[in-house]
């Protein structure tokens, strides 16, 4: 078992996510990891860490608030993309099986940092980068040029991805996922394949992005030293395994 505790104490302030009694479970050849939420709260503008060894459940719980991955039950699950809008009620839309509206509600409120970068092969850099913008229709007003020039990539715009290196393609990935300035980006171990120095450097670049756009960033982590440093707030953690292997369970709260 290990318990991960956060040192920071819960920001008041309009919730971007209120969640309650989810939970999600999947089975595959008589073995099954079942992630269970029994509260769990986000404050707009907030950084908040996920921290925790590979298969602990940190990829399933950012499918879920990403609208990705359907959960397998739920007590409640409010989602407020915008200051002064209503919350929605996001099981709703699930049990509806309203899977476009999900997908409109991904594609302009959340942004998707993946571990891979994800970027398109034959897009150049600019393209990857403007690809939500295009899809929303957002007019070119310099937003490209200017994420490109913070993250050090304006000499690779017009390239393909293969002709960039792992850390350049990382920064391409964290610029397309601000590029239209989501309400929040959802980092997925963005710097896992990275060196240390580098991935620090990156993560620093991404945290002074995500300030000046004032952006709720949800990240997971294997690396807790380095995201303590950028003043992330690291939700609640267990995780237990039953004697003969067959089951693992995570809870996660905060």
């Amino acid at each position: 078992m290990s318990t991960n505790n956060s040192s920071q104490a819960h920001p008041r302030g309009a919730l971007v996510y209120y969640v309650r009694d989810v939970v999600k479970t999947r089975e595959s050849e008589g073995v099954a990891f079942r992630l269970k939420v029994p509260s769990l709260q986000i404050a707009m503008g907030e950084k908040i860490a996920l921290v925790g060894e590979s298969g602990c459940g940190k990829s399933t719980l950012l499918d879920i608030l990403a609208f990705i991955l359907k959960p397998s039950s739920v007590g409640a699950f409010r989602f407020r993309p915008e200051r002064d809008g209503d919350p929605l009620d996001m099981d709703a839309y699930w049990k509806a099986g309203r899977l476009n509206q999900l997908g409109d509600l991904r594609k302009r409120y959340l942004g998707y940092v993946m571990q891979t970068g994800g970027l398109l092969p034959y897009l150049t850099v600019r393209e990857n980068m403007d690809l939500c913008r295009n899809v929303l229709g957002l007019a070119q007003d310099g937003t490209i040029e200017h994420l490109a020039e913070q993250l050090g990539i304006a000499k690779h715009l017009n390239k393909l991805p293969e002709a960039l290196s792992t850390g350049e393609r990382q920064r391409v990935a964290i610029g397309r996922a601000l590029a239209h300035r989501p309400s929040i980006v959802i980092a997925d171990e963005p710097t896992a394949s990275l060196d240390p120095y580098a991935a620090q450097k990156i993560m620093a670049h991404f945290m002074e992005l995500v300030e000046e756009l004032n952006i709720t960033v949800i990240l997971a982590s294997h690396a807790w030293r380095h995201i303590k440093e950028l003043g992330l707030r690291r939700l609640h953690h267990r995780t237990f395994r039953s004697e003969d292997r067959n089951l693992t369970e995570t809870i996660v709260s905060g």
